[in-house]
């Protein structure tokens, strides 16, 4: 496991960042490079561009393509990159898979296919295999996507056991958002794969059993504790890694039963003084600005 991970990510924290809209819902380009440098310079080890946090399957595929461009152009390292690149139908995840590729990005992080539900873990190997074989490039790496609440369908153990083996080179991680450990833990027992939780509160838990760290959408908003929380296990185990964790937790908290996206970009907003931030595409709905500062001043306060 320790091979694999080095040749992707170092031990951390990865923000699966926010795409910011302008006032006629275009894609903010000067928001979303200076956004994805300060995550970075925050002590995140790499950024998820175009994941559920990012709205992705509200933005069009040329809009994705040009945006992850203009990231590299503007001096992002495609090297800490993992690009959002699943679609239901297979020929578009190829064309994003493949664009992310050559633009040299870390690793492509894939949702299977989610519209039509109930499909055969058969039918799912096709999918990712298909992708493989049609992207046909060395240079490939997937991290699977496991988000089976908000895409209708998941990725089981077996098929995501049975792609590791089949194509060790390319299917080299998985994030799994599913929320429930004992998922996770099935995952984390497939040999060699690279496991991230996609929030920090089961951390300290997936540490212990060798994953690298987290991919969490608090990483927009709150990323210094959830860093912490990283540098500090690796110095000192569980124990030296408690008070962080506990600020970590505490923060996380407070913001579930929140709509995340319209949420974190309110509060990017108020942090800012950038009213802009706040615009979500439909069908999410901003947030009320007071009822953010009334959030604000609570999360100060922790």
């Amino acid at each position: 496991m320790g091979d694999t991970r080095e040749a992707l990510l170092p031990d951390g924290v990865v923000a699966p960042i926010l795409t910011p809209f302008e006032a006629d819902l275009s894609v903010s380009h000067r928001r979303m490079l200076a956004h994805a440098q300060s995550t970075l310079d925050a002590g995140c080890v790499g950024l998820a561009v175009f994941g559920t946090t990012g709205e992705a399957l509200s933005v069009a595929s040329r809009e994705r393509e040009a945006a992850l461009e203009m990231l590299v152009d503007g001096g992002i390292d495609p090297g800490v990159v993992v690009v959002g690149t699943g679609l239901p139908d297979l020929p578009g995840t190829v064309r994003l898979t493949r664009h992310a590729v050559d633009l040299g990005c870390r690793a492509c992080m894939v949702l299977p296919p989610f519209y039509f539900k109930d499909p055969s873990d058969e039918g799912l190997y096709r999918h990712f295999a298909g992708l493989i074989e049609r992207v046909d490039d060395h240079r490939l790496r997937v991290v699977l996507y496991h988000i089976p609440q908000v895409a209708g369908v998941g990725i089981p153990a077996a098929v995501a056991a049975r792609l590791r083996t089949e194509f060790p080179e390319q299917v080299v991680g998985l994030k799994d958002s599913s929320g429930d450990w004992a998922t996770t833990e099935a995952f984390l027992d497939i040999d060699g794969l690279i496991v991230w939780p996609g929030a920090e509160l089961p951390l300290l838990d997936a540490l212990d059993r060798g994953s690298p760290g987290c991919i969490t959408a608090t990483a927009n908003v709150n990323p210094g504790p959830v860093v912490e929380v990283v540098r500090r296990y690796g110095a000192g185990g569980r124990e030296a890694a408690a008070d962080a964790m506990e600020r970590a937790r505490a923060y996380r908290l407070a913001l579930q039963g929140q709509p995340a996206i319209p949420t974190m970009k309110r509060l990017l907003a108020l942090a800012h003084d950038d009213p802009t931030w706040a615009n979500v595409r439909p069908p999410f709905v901003e947030m009320d600005e007071a009822e953010g500062r009334i959030l604000m001043d609570r999360l100060a306060a922790i």
